[in-house]
């Protein structure tokens, strides 16, 4: 990619049309969020002591079922050495 003094015109837009995305109005392109409310005490107790014992038996039991109680089926890695622009 040129450097940001010899970009042209239409490299320039992009690059400030990008950095613009990346930026606003939230930063970066993934957030966490709950998936579960959590606005009471019964939902905290379902949701950590002592409701999520019970699902961590069912995975201890069934491993298979960690995709069907926890994000393990929603998740990617990306693994590099750093040596490339991803």
């Amino acid at each position: 990619m040129s450097s940001e003094n010899t970009l042209s015109d239409a490299e320039q837009s992009l690059r400030d049309a990008a950095l613009e995305y990346h930026r606003l109005p939230t930063r970066g392109k993934i957030a966490v969020n709950p998936t579960k409310p959590l606005s009471n005490q019964r939902d905290l107790a379902l949701a950590y002591s002592p409701g999520v014992a019970y699902p961590c038996l069912a995975i201890e039991q069934d491993p298979t079922l960690a995709f069907d109680y926890t994000s393990r089926g929603n998740l990617v890695a990306v693994i590099t050495n750093g040596t490339a622009v991803l």
